[in-house]
Parts: structure tokens; sequence; C-alpha cells
């Protein structure tokens, strides 16, 4: 699914020489290199504020924390993604609420999003599912008529650039209240360990973040509010740092994938290429196929015995979760995201893909489903 392998000996100088400049100084926690990759970041990204944390999930967590929600304020969030999302809302002692997502991008329904508001709402939380943004203009929107915080969830999105209806352009992550990302080595732009940041323009939020990522502290041993321990450590930012400039050429490379798959599929009437969002940019962390003519299981298990991995992300929506059983819910309530549960199939996407290897892919996945 992956080849970091491959792509690390393409930047093996780079990398090599920003970790040996870590280990050099000793300075391993809030080192130099975390203070420059979080600049170079925030020129990239045009984020006033970048706050490097562990991981994608603290992000999230320390986000909502930053936001003074209280017990039982309500969070809405899509049914159909990785369960961090909902997690983080859950350990808060908030309430989960979750919607509906549209069949074409997978990314959260718009019309599913209003009739979840209640009195109790206090934020949402977009999901930019696979590599493009959801609808934000229509979720801004919503969010200023009921005076509602927008935290996004742009793990899987970085670099992907989502223009408004009057030309503005803004990257993944810097369109909401904040914004969170994770350097998980698989993804887009990730390190060798765990890493995540914090995206916000609002300065008040920035320094409240970056209080509580740092045990509520913001004098040494003076703790003004509950905090967690959560930083970025010297040598995964050396590593992003170095393969930060790398960035754009990474997503065009997957783009270029992509349009692969698509070309080779486009006339399978047993398979949906991926939907697109008409105002977002798609980065493809992965490229899901929603299987619909053929047993989808099936599919994967005779391309694995072809050495072709091919993944289901997700096989369960948050609703059908055990941990997340609520009596609100039910089978059904949200048809779109239990059937593309039922059928979405990830391909092989990364940096490193040649057209060999796409061929091969993509010759063996007709040629199952044409048997």
């Amino acid at each position: 699914m992956v080849d970091l392998q491959t792509q690390y000996q393409r930047l093996k100088q780079e990398i090599d020489a920003g970790i040996a400049e870590v280990i050099a100084s000793a300075a391993f926690i809030k080192g130099p290199k975390v203070a420059a990759f979080q600049q170079h970041l925030e020129a990239y990204t045009g984020a006033q504020h970048v706050i490097p944390v562990g991981n994608g999930t603290d992000a999230l967590q320390i986000a909502l924390m930053g936001l003074g929600l209280q017990r039982g304020d309500e969070v809405i969030t899509p049914t159909f993604t990785f369960i961090a999302t909902a997690e983080v809302v859950a350990l808060l002692g908030l309430t989960p609420v979750v919607v509906d997502v549209e069949w074409e991008t997978m990314n959260m329904d718009i019309d599913s999003l209003r009739r979840a508001i209640t009195p109790r709402t206090k934020a949402i939380v977009p999901v930019h599912l696979f590599g493009q943004c959801a609808n934000m203009e229509a979720i801004m929107q919503i969010a200023k008529e009921h005076h509602l915080y927008v935290v996004e969830d742009a793990c899987q999105a970085i670099g992907a650039q989502y223009t408004f209806a009057n030309g503005e352009t803004k990257q993944a992550g810097t369109i909401g209240h904040v914004g969170c990302t994770s350097f998980f080595p698989s993804k887009n732009l990730g390190c060798y360990g765990d890493g995540g940041a914090i995206f916000t323009n609002d300065d008040t939020l920035a320094a409240r973040m970056r209080a509580i990522a740092n045990h509520g502290m913001v004098v040494r041993y003076h703790h003004d509010s509950v905090g967690v321990n959560s930083r970025l450590d010297s040598i995964q930012a050396a590593v992003l740092d170095a393969k930060l400039p790398h960035l754009n050429a990474f997503i065009a490379a997957r783009q270029q994938a992509a349009a692969y798959y698509d070309r080779a599929f486009a006339g399978c009437d047993k398979l949906l290429i991926p939907g697109h969002e008409p105002q977002s940019t798609h980065v493809y962390h992965q490229y899901t196929l929603r299987v619909i003519g053929a047993d989808r299981d099936t599919l994967r298990e005779r391309l694995a015995e072809k050495g072709i991995p091919a993944m289901v992300y997700y096989p369960i929506p948050l609703h059908q979760q055990k941990a997340y059983r609520d009596t609100r819910y039910k089978d059904g309530d949200f048809p779109v995201a239990e059937r593309l549960a039922g059928c979405v199939l990830s391909l092989p996407m990364h940096t490193e893909l040649d057209e060999e290897q796409l061929e091969y892919i993509c010759s063996e996945v007709l040629r199952m489903l044409n048997r």
C-alpha cells in the first residue's frame, strides 16, 4: 500500500543529515529542528500558528480542549471516518453526534449536518476524507449561522486546496477555527514515528492550545489549566522538515497515479472511481473505489493472492461500532455510510508507483471482475 523505503532512498541524504544534526546537538525535545519545521509549515500552509504535537489524535483532542467546551456539549462529525475523530470527543466527556456522508465524495453531507444541529451543539468536526476537503463553504456558513466552532480533521489532506466562490483559496486545515493533521508514516507528509500538528489563525486559541499541549504550562512549573504532554520530537521534526520541500511533488505523483487508475477503471460497470468535491483539489492519501457490481471482499482476497494489497477504509461506521453504540441511532439511519462500508476498496497509493506497477494492478483488478 505504501513504499516508504524507496522514498527514503531518494531523500536519504537530506533525511540522514537532519537526523544527524539532532543527535549531534542532543536537543531531542523542543529543539531547533522543531522550531524550524514549525516555521516552514506555517509558510507552506499560510496558517498564522502551527503547534507541533505528538500525533493527529492528540491534535484533535487538544483542539477541542482549547475551545473550552463543557461536558455534554454536542460535537458533530461524520459517521464514516477513522475512529479518532469521535474518540477524542467521547474522552473529553462531550457528546459525539454523527451524520451521514455524500455518496460521491464520501465527506460530510450538508443536509444531514443541518438536521443534526440542536441547542446543545457547540462544534463541527468535518473530516477531509482520503485527501480532499469537505464542502467547507457550506460548513463555515452553517457554523456562522449557529455560532459554532469548526475543527477541521485534515489528517489525510495536508496540501489540499479549497477555493471559495469568491476565488479565495485556502489550504486544508486553515479554513476553520482550528485544523488538525497527522504525520503518521503513511500520510502524504509522514515522519518515521508518530507526529501531528494543529493550525489556527486565532492568537488566543493558539496560546491556549500551546499551553495545553505542554501540561497546561506557559511559565515553567506554573500550570494555569489542565493539560497533556504532547510534543513532536526533534528527530521526527528533522524528517518532516527534509520532506516538506518535496510535498508538492509527492502530491503530483499521487495525482498522476490516481489519473492512471481513473482512466483504467472509467469504463468498468462494476466499479465507481472516486468522486470529487468541485471546490477542492484531491491529494489522494487513499485511492478508494466503490465496488458495486461484484463482491468487494472476494476481489480483495483475489488481489492479495496476486501480491496486490488492497484495504477497506472503513468497514464499520462509527454508529455501528460497539464502543459508540447509541440509542439515538439504529442500523439504517445513515444509509450512505453503511453502503460505503460494504463496498469501498482502496488500492495502493504512494509516491513511488510506476507505470509497470499501475498497469499490473489495473489489469488484475479488471481481469478478476470480468471472470
